[in-house]
């Protein structure tokens, strides 16, 4: 197995597409075509962490947080990411970061927190735009069933709890090749007419170089007619952030108290206690001040997220119960999610979760 082919498995958890634009995302440092002799998996990837994976005998280092953010100019050394880039490149070990599109991947870092808080009827928080694509394609009738499954079996046809979703319709089409045109029905240089079907169906951004690929090869066309769209129906699977609700309603205090001691943090910052029970609770992982409002319009009595400043607090107007955890403790559990994940998916070798914690904050 080689980098690329882990790379290509954490695809399917979470595609890179759907990284937010402002995120440093993909394989960061190292060769995609390197063998694996082992994979780390860490939350960010510090000196100590490239030193955990040459210990453990760990190529690949899979990290949640990009240990480069934004443009070097120079890599001599003179600080942690310098240093740390230093020393992965002289012990050949290749650094994955996931960040954001994890964050938006319907099983990613929010859903692991609505599992740790035990929320059911998870939504998505922030639903990303622009995730859904339309494919209208048209194909001659003995062969629209072949090329609908083979469209379904690419991943087209998905919308929400719905599989192998399509329209279709019957119509005629027409046309006429040149010398140099091999037609598969009719001849070169007449006008054909062929009773036709046209099949339209929805598939997920990412899937979409996969989807014309298998539209290519089902359809005996030598020219396949298509077009796509990009439709603004909201993706219920893709975006930032998730609310769901608590087995049972609790009082504001007693809630902060469980949210302390399950997502084990030693300080919450919190918002003036609401009167009213909590029930409905909002989640996003790292910094989140920006879907205070997103929280407050979804109904939430509670959004738990960090790095709130000074002036966020504010914005609860007693309408909503802010909880700051922080920021390691509000995605500490995303490297374990990882681990689980590639784990499943990959038995020939080794696949360790980092001991070293990487949180640098401190409470006194």
């Amino acid at each position: 197995m080689k980098v690329k082919d882990v790379i290509y498995i954490l695809e399917e958890l979470a595609p890179q597409s759907y990284s937010e634009d402002f995120d440093n995302t993909g394989l960061l440092v190292g060769n995609k075509n390197e063998d694996i002799t082992g994979i780390l998996v860490t939350l960010d990837t510090l000196e100590s962490v490239v030193d955990e994976a040459i210990a453990n005998r760990c190529n690949l280092i899979v990290s949640f947080h990009p240990i480069i953010f934004s443009g070097l100019k120079k890599i001599t050394g003179s600080n942690y990411v310098e240093r740390v880039i230093l020393k992965a490149i002289e012990h050949k070990i290749a650094i994955f970061a996931i960040h954001t599109a994890l964050d938006n991947a319907w099983n990613g870092v929010n859903a692991k927190i609505c599992e740790i808080l035990n929320l059911r009827d998870r939504k998505v928080l922030i639903p990303q735009k622009g995730t859904i694509k339309k494919l209208v394609t048209f194909a001659p009738i003995p062969e629209a069933d072949y090329i609908r499954e083979a469209l379904f079996t690419a991943g087209a046809g998905k919308i929400g709890n719905y599989a192998n979703c399509s329209f279709t319709n019957e119509g005629t089409g027409s046309f006429k090749g040149n010398d140099n045109s091999n037609p598969t029905l009719g001849k070169k240089g007449e006008t054909h007419f062929e009773k036709e079907v046209q099949i339209g169906v929805t598939f997920q951004r990412h899937l979409e170089k996969k989807i014309i690929s298998t539209l290519f090869k089902a359809h005996s066309y030598e020219e396949v007619a298509y077009e796509i769209t990009t439709l603004e129906n909201t993706n219920q699977h893709i975006g930032m952030g998730m609310i769901g609700e608590l087995t049972s309603e609790m009082h504001p205090a007693d809630f902060l108290a469980f949210l302390k001691k399950t997502m084990k943090t030693n300080c919450i910052r919190h918002s003036e206690i609401k009167n009213g029970a909590i029930k409905k609770i909002a989640v996003l992982g790292g910094s989140g001040s920006f879907a205070i409002d997103a929280a407050k319009g979804a109904g939430a009595d509670a959004f738990v997220t960090a790095d709130l400043k000074y002036h966020d607090f504010f914005k609860a107007e007693n309408d909503i119960l802010l909880a700051d955890i922080g920021h390691y403790e509000s995605e500490q559990f995303t490297k374990q999610l990882l681990h689980s994940f590639l784990n499943k998916k990959i038995t020939n070798f080794a696949v360790v979760l980092a001991q070293t914690n990487t949180n640098p904050i401190s409470y006194f």
